[in-house]
This record gives structure tokens, sequence and C-alpha cells, in this order.
């Protein structure tokens, strides 16, 4: 049984648009993060919905030699868990009880009582002075913290997390990156994170897709894929790759590709 995630001849839209159009994907590996880039509008978001069942897709989806696509929901749901990029609203729930059902949910149960998972996973992420209070009284960032919760406590094979750090600072970036790594090697589950700074891609990802216009531009090792030519290509942008001082490569956008008339 091949491990990780293949995708092949996937296409996934809304309504009658098609978003993504015949996509393959070689396989992604479990134990580590594969990081999606690519502009606004390029299909990131309605690839991880499509994926956990959300949007209407037709297609190839494999996961450890298990296809997905002819799932139920509630069955593909016990395996893949998607975070979208803020929880709903109006939620009136602690902040361990919504976590508690996000795990009962999930249809898998751990061997030790959920409220000491849960305390433990909000500890790790340093929230758990949170416990006790309401989801609709928290900021976003704390919101998103908490989503993020929910999601590591189903134990999922495929995580699928739509810019989980759009709404923290960059101490609680780094942070939630280390811990998602941590428990994506731990867990050996296939994780892909869309984010947007070119620079968390280099630090944190160990495999990166980028998307234009729905199709795959490139896959592999971020020093790979990230070069000035698919920063000009896919974000108009002309960039450089360069290792800091302690040696972490890092992005240095110089400007525009054409710029803009004044």
């Amino acid at each position: 049984m091949s491990s990780g995630l293949e995708i092949r001849g996937f296409t996934a839209g809304y309504g009658k648009h098609t978003v993504i159009n015949n996509l393959t994907v070689p396989r992604l590996p479990c134990g580590k993060i594969t990081v999606l880039l690519g502009p606004n509008g390029c299909g990131k978001s309605t690839l991880l919905r499509s994926l956990s069942g959300l949007n209407r897709a037709q297609g190839e989806v494999w996961l450890n030699g298990h296809e997905l696509m002819s799932l139920p929901f509630a069955r593909r749901a016990e395996q893949v868990v998607y975070l979208p990029q803020s929880l709903p609203a109006g939620v009136h729930l602690h902040v361990l009880e919504s976590i508690i059902v996000a795990q009962r949910a999930s249809g898998r149960h751990s061997k030790v009582a959920p409220e000491e998972d849960v305390m433990t996973l909000l500890e790790q992420l340093g929230i758990a002075h949170l416990a006790l209070r309401y989801l609709d009284q928290l900021s976003g960032g704390q919101k998103q913290l908490v989503g993020l919760a929910q999601s590591l406590i189903r134990r999922p094979a495929l995580l699928l997390l739509d810019e989980p750090l759009s709404a923290l600072d960059l101490n609680y970036q780094f942070h939630v990156m280390a811990l998602i790594r941590r428990e994506t090697e731990k867990r050996n589950i296939v994780t892909v994170v869309v984010v947007h700074d070119i620079n968390i891609a280099l630090r944190h990802g160990q495999h990166v897709l980028m998307l234009q216009h729905g199709e795959l531009i490139a896959d592999g090792l971020p020093e790979l894929v990230i070069t000035p030519e698919s920063l000009a290509r896919v974000y108009g942008v002309k960039g450089r790759i360069e290792r800091c001082s302690q040696g972490t490569l890092q992005v240095i956008i110089d400007g525009l590709v054409t710029e803009p008339a004044v």
C-alpha cells in the first residue's frame, strides 16, 4: 500500500464555474508539511475544500492507498480535516466544549479522557487559559488557534489548513508552524497548508506546490520551486532567494516585472 496523497485528473469549482481543471499532483509525502502557494484566486482554497468534500469535484484522490472520492462525506471526514480561514460566527460554546465536540464528531475516541487530551493540546498551543472562554468572545487570532486545536484533536490522516496564520502575530506564527510540523511528523500524516508569506514556506515547508489559474506550475523542495523565475511567472515580481547570516533561505522582492505606468 502506497502512503501519502495522490491527486489525478482532479476538476473542481463552484456551481457551473470551474476553478481547477484536470489537476494531477504527484504523491505528497506523509510526515511532512506541504505548503500550497499561488496568487489570489488561483484555486488554493477551492482545492482544499474540494479535497475535503465541501465542493463539487471529480477525479481521483488516493490517501494511503485508499480512494477518497467514492466515500460518503461522513466516512471521508473521519480521515480528512479541513480548517477554513475563520470559524463560523455566533457559536456560543466554551473552547473546551467545542474541541470535545470536534473530537467526538470524528468518530475516533482516544483512550485518554477527552478533557485531558484537550487541555494538553491547549497547553501546547499556549491557549489553555482560554478553555472556559466562549468562542464568540475571542479575537480572530484566538479563534484560529482554537480551530487548529479542533482539527488536531480529530487525528486525521490528511490535514488541510487554509491560511492558519493570517490573524496571528509573528510569535504565534512561528510557534504554530513548529507545532504543526511536530504533530505532522509524530502522527505521520499528510499536511497541506496554504500561506501567502513566501518566507514562511521557505522556512517551514518541506514540500511546496505552486498553483496558477488552477494549474500546477511546480512541485518539490522549497528551494527548487521558489525561484526568481517562478516568482516572476506566478506573482509578477522580481525576486531574489538568498541565505541570511544564519544560513536560512529568504526571499527579497526588488520590484514588479512590469512597472505600472505613472
